[in-house]
Parts: structure tokens; C-alpha cells; sequence
């Protein structure tokens, strides 16, 4: 049990970098982004490629970054933009059908054929908790994910910029009367968004053993739209506590003698989780109010 907490931990501070990304785009435009995983296959495979051609790897993770990024404006641009006075249902249709253009892309580029991308840090038993060794690479998937979430927080509450994207998903009318660029902050929002996707990508595939077409899209986004949802969806620390309780949830399940009798046993947890929240809680564990509905009644 000690150990399926720290393995869940690890598990779920990757499943709270991808949904840092979802809350951030619903926070600020009442979106969610089914194409957020795919944001973190394109970097996974853009820091495979590079490193195989020879990139230190530093350089390959800037490179599967950028790509990332690039994903992102380039959803904004030619999917979001030209859809934002649609129905919020139309856009998330919208961001699945981007999700599916990139899985189909990379099926078509790198076939079903598995690949393994090695970890950033290569130590593999740098503390020990409970008997069980904690490399490198899931502290700093940890690490990562808690600098995220508190400089998101702070980002949101204290800074100008923030603030800006707030009110462009509360009122954009008044956001552009106040001289501030809509277009300007909706690039951001997305850009942001895709470098978070990345980031989960590149940190987490080197622990999943291999990746392949759709792998993070596959992996991580039902637990981490769960974990979203459970932490509250306009709060970006809730994505933090949402995605560690989700990734001990599966952890345990995992360990259960019941998970021999029961296949699939992760994801029926997962699901339990994830209607248990909506249905009892929506506002998640640290959303102040109704944050499924409160960002399509005020686009409305």
C-alpha cells in the first residue's frame, strides 16, 4: 500500500501537468481542450526524432517544447479563432477533431511502430521512500508539476496579464473596450496551455516504458480531465491535488487482489471518480462555485 502512494504520486503529478493545461484553457475561454494530449504527443515525438538525430537531449526537449507550442497556436489560429462566437459545443467538437487530425498524422508519419525515449535525469535511486526507489525523473515530474501550479495560482491572483485573461472569459466585450487585445491573449492562453501539454509529455514518456501514436491523448487525458474536474476546473492548484488523488486511486486499484477478477480495474476507478465528482461535488475540491457551467452561461 506505501508503495502503490508514492508510485500513485509519481503517476499523478503527470496526470496534473496535462490537466493544468485543460484548466487553464477553460478558465479563460470556457473550452475544453480535447486536443491538449495531443499537444504532448507532438512533443514526445519531436524530442524522440531530435535526439535520435543526434540533439543533445536538452536541446531535443527545447525542440519537443517548440513543437508543442506550435501545435497550440496553430489550433488557436486556424481552429479557435474562427470559431470563438460559436457554441462552446462546437469548439469542443472542434479540439476533438484536431485531436484525431494529429493522432491520424502520426500514424501516418511513424506507423503503430513502439518507441522508447530516454529520461532526462538517469539516476534511478536518488531517495527511498517505503522501501521503493524514486529516480530522478519522477522528482522532477513532481518538482515540475508543484512550480507549475503554484506560478499559475500566483499568475491568475496577482499579476496584470492574468487578471486580462480572466476578464476575457468573463466579459470580452468589455476586455477589448479596456484597449486590451483579445486575439493577443487567446494566442498566449493556447501557447501556454501546449507548452504544459509538453512538458507532461516529454517528463512522463520516458516512464511509461514506450509511446506511440495517440499516447498521451490515450494515456492521460480521461485521468487528467478527471483530475481537473475533481480539483475544481477554474483552479489551477485543484489540478495538482486532483491529478496526485487520481494517480493513487489507480495505484491502489493496481495493487488490489480485486484488480485479478476485474480487468480494467484503473479505469473503472477513474470513471467512479470522475461521476462521483459530478455528481456530488461539481465544484470540485477547491472550486469556489459551479465551474462546469460558469464559464459557458457568461460566453453565453
Amino acid at each position: 500500500m506505501r508503495q502503490s502512494l508514492v508510485i500513485g504520486i509519481v503517476a499523478g503529478s503527470g496526470y496534473g501537468l496535462i490537466a493544468l493545461g485543460l484548466v487553464l484553457v477553460y478558465k479563460s475561454t470556457g473550452i475544453f481542450n480535447f486536443a491538449q494530449g495531443e499537444f504532448g504527443t507532438v512533443a514526445v515525438f519531436a524530442l524522440w526524432g531530435a535526439h535520435s538525430a543526434g540533439v543533445p537531449y536538452v536541446g531535443a526537449m527545447l525542440f519537443g517544447v517548440l513543437a508543442a507550442l506550435a501545435s497550440g497556436l496553430a489550433t488557436e489560429r486556424f481552429v479557435v479563432r474562427p470559431l470563438f462566437s460559436a457554441p462552446r459545443v462546437t469548439l469542443l467538437v472542434a479540439t476533438a477533431g484536431v485531436a484525431l487530425f494529429a493522432i491520424g498524422v502520426e500514424f501516418w508519419i511513424g506507423h503503430s511502430q513502439l518507441r522508447f525515449v530516454a529520461p532526462a535525469l538517469g539516476r534511478l535511486d536518488r531517495v527511498s521512500v517505503f522501501g521503493f526507489a524514486v529516480s530522478d525523473q519522477r522528482l522532477l515530474v513532481i518538482v515540475t508539476l508543484v512550480v507549475l501550479a503554484v506560478a499559475g495560482a500566483f499568475f491568475f491572483s496577482r499579476t496584470n496579464l492574468g487578471l486580462a485573461v480572466l476578464g476575457l472569459s468573463q466579459n470580452p466585450l468589455a476586455t477589448e473596450l479596456m484597449g486590451i487585445s483579445a486575439e493577443r491573449l487567446s494566442r498566449f492562453t493556447w501557447g501556454a496551455a501546449a507548452i504544459l501539454g509538453g512538458l507532461g509529455g516529454i517528463l512522463s514518456a520516458p516512464l511509461a516504458g514506450g509511446f506511440g501514436p495517440g499516447f498521451v491523448t490515450l494515456s492521460s487525458l480521461i485521468p487528467a480531465f478527471t483530475a481537473a474536474v475533481l480539483g475544481g476546473m477554474n483552479s489551477l492548484p485543484g489540478a495538482l491535488v486532483g491529478g496526485i488523488v487520481v494517480g493513487v486511486a489507480e495505484s491502489i486499484a493496481v495493487g488490489s487482489p480485486v484488480s485479478e477478477h476485474i480487468p480494467g480495474l484503473p479505469s473503472v476507478v477513474v470513471f467512479a471518480l470522475l461521476v462521483g465528482v459530478l455528481a456530488f461535488r461539481p465544484t470540485g475540491l477547491l472550486g469556489p462555485r459551479s465551474t462546469l457551467t460558469a464559464p459557458a452561461e457568461r460566453a453565453g
